[in-house]
């Protein structure tokens, strides 16, 4: 027989705090405000870094920051701390989104996926040449890849802005198609933007890749135990000189789509221990809970647990911090009519604003019209037109590759400022793109043919 829950009256100021809490762990959770915080951030670098306090600005984030004991102690500045640390996590989150994608989303059935891939590679292409027709032969040519990712939280924000009235399927697909797009990112670093590599690092990375493997198999759910491992894969990218953050796409890539094998199922395990605390001692209690806490741990497979965990720390912590860093441009002092510094600026404004559009149009329509993949009856070329302009918001990962490209600080701050300027351009014509095609949708019925 089943005891019935038990209520009782909690105080006023009790009552108002729990839903205030509620409220903020649901904005929390809000695609369209991780946007504005992070355009926030980006605002606040670009006015303390134009304002009289820019000397504060800089001499922040090349501030030396330590760790380490006595001998063993490494020194960097904070902005390498950031760029080349933190954003392991971000590239973390970035992992384990494919991992996911690849077990039971958009990437499970490539036939199903063709059409984002197609789209995906289209909008890094025709960006990449449109870049490279502008900056042949130039200082600027290798930062040809700048253009090639979409920032997700930027996108999707703004696509969330627009209202319930858009499509699911407009969604999924601006989805996997960032998550493409991704992946090819990844795929470009790794390649393009590693230095000449110094193979004994593998070693080390190798030793923590094999110590994730053990844990794994012998059974340790606790996302803390693989620290010390992640810390091996990282250290020993960064001594081969690949660029260390990818130490986060694999540790995501490795994290496990299933819950721990257990002799009970993990809410078979919740119930009866509940009923077990019922009229328990202290000490039965106890232990009581600590199976408790294993059992909730489970019930959700790791590589989701620790995704929802590191979300909002990401979104707005890690990702705001990022941006404070990065986007402060010195526009006084940021000389356009360099030859080289002009062509960097405008090769990525037009990539960004024109060649993600064209790209996944055009890559769109081919494959559809070759009969390789079908398009969805909801998903209108309107539709897949405003996925593309969305997907020129570059912001965050563009920025990245761009301090992996240019050594140079006056072509560095041009790059800056054509991403800055191509994605805002673009953010502005997506949204008015949105809004027309809205007023489509209420107006007119889609058609399904292509």
């Amino acid at each position: 027989m089943k005891t019935p829950p038990s209520f009782q009256q909690i105080p006023r100021a009790q009552h108002l705090a729990q839903q205030g809490f509620a409220a903020f762990r649901d904005l929390l959770h809000r695609e369209s405000f991780s946007g504005v915080v992070l355009l926030l951030a980006t605002a606040v670098a670009l006015i303390w870094a134009n304002s009289s306090y820019a000397h504060s600005y800089h001499a922040l984030w090349h501030a030396p920051v330590s760790f380490g004991i006595g001998s063993l102690a490494i020194s960097q500045p904070l902005h390498f701390w950031i760029n080349d640390g933190l954003m392991t996590l971000f590239f973390l989150v970035v992992g384990m989104e494919i991992r996911r994608e690849m077990h039971e989303g958009a990437l499970v059935d490539l036939r199903q996926a063709s059409l984002p891939i197609a789209a995906a590679c289209g909008g890094v292409i025709v960006p990449a040449l449109i870049y490279a027709s502008f900056n042949h032969g130039g200082p600027g040519a290798g930062g040809w890849a700048i253009p090639a990712a979409t920032d997700i939280a930027f996108a999707v924000g703004l696509l969330a802005l627009l209202g319930k009235g858009i499509p699911s399927s407009v969604r999924i697909f601006l989805l996997t198609l960032a998550v493409i797009d991704d992946v090819i990112a990844v795929i470009l670093i790794a390649v393009f933007y590693s230095d000449g590599l110094n193979y004994s690092g593998f070693l080390l990375a190798g030793v923590g890749g094999l110590a994730v493997l053990g844990l794994q198999r012998i059974g340790v759910g606790s996302a803390y135990a693989y620290v010390l491992p992640g810390l091996l894969i990282w250290g020993g990218l960064l001594l081969t000189g690949a660029h260390p953050t990818l130490a986060g796409v694999i540790l995501g890539l490795m994290t496990p789509v299933a819950a721990l094998p257990s002799h009970e199922l993990p809410r078979d395990a919740v119930g009866r221990i509940a009923r077990e605390l019922e009229g328990a001692t202290a000490g039965a209690a106890a232990h009581s809970l600590r199976e408790l806490r294993i059992a909730q741990r489970e019930l959700m497979p790791p590589v989701v647990r620790v995704q929802l965990a590191l979300h909002p720390w990401v979104t707005f912590g890690l990702m705001p911090l990022f941006a404070l860093a990065n986007a402060g441009v010195s526009l006084g002092a940021t000389d356009l009519s360099q030859g080289a510094s002009y062509w960097v600026f405008t090769g990525l404004a037009v990539a960004l604003l024109v060649g993600k559009p064209v790209g996944i149009l055009s890559f769109s329509w081919l494959v559809v019209r070759l009969g390789l993949c079908r398009r969805p009856a909801d998903l209108s070329w309107s539709a897949i037109a405003l996925v593309g302009l969305l997907a020129g918001i570059g912001f965050t990962m563009s920025i990245f590759i761009a301090n992996l490209g240019f050594a140079d600080s006056d072509l560095l701050a041009a790059a800056k400022l054509g991403v800055l300027l191509g994605s805002c351009a673009s953010a502005l014509l997506g949204l008015t793109w949105g809004m027309l095609y809205l007023r489509q949708l209420r107006g007119t019925p889609l058609t399904a043919t292509a």
